[in-house]
């Protein structure tokens, strides 16, 4: 018996799955990151109402703005980068977020208007717009959609 010559196979094949594993997560890893976050920044308008402008170089979306007039913040502004899961903004909430493979999909409630990102579109209050760099959207309080009812606590979906 020679186990002596048994090591290096075993060692090459070891070395090989090491270099594919790590090579297939750093090729998933660049898929995940090329194109870059969401870039929102929370303001006001120079009515004093609050907007959010929303950039995304990668795929040509460029100060898209949404003013939401006859509603009021107090929060101060600032620009949110989505690159991670659950970042705080000024006002409105995140309702889903799924930033696996970036740009991803971010959803927000705004005063009661539902904004989705998507790199594909944008939804605004549930109806699908193109993207358009350096336009406007207003968005009044007759705008808002109908409210969805919540789910019912305790309830388990199969």
């Amino acid at each position: 018996m020679q186990s002596s010559g048994l090591w290096k196979p075993v060692l090459g094949g070891l070395l090989l799955a090491l270099a594919i594993y790590i090579g297939g997560f750093k090729f998933d890893q660049h898929l995940r990151t090329r194109r870059g976050p969401w870039q929102v920044t929370f303001t006001t308008a120079h009515s004093g109402a609050p907007a959010i402008i929303v950039n995304q170089p990668k795929l040509n979306i460029a100060n898209l703005k949404i003013v939401f007039p006859g509603e009021t913040t107090t929060n101060a502004s600032g620009t949110v980068i989505f690159d991670f899961p659950q970042k705080p903004v000024p006002f409105g909430r995140v309702k889903f977020e799924d930033l696996t493979y970036l740009p991803g999909t971010v959803t927000f409630d705004f005063f009661g208007h539902e904004i989705e990102l998507l790199p594909r579109t944008l939804y605004i209050n549930r109806k699908s717009r193109p993207w358009e760099s350096n336009a406007t959207i207003t968005l009044t309080p007759a705008d808002k959609p109908a409210v969805l009812p919540a789910p019912m606590p305790g309830k388990k979906k199969y």
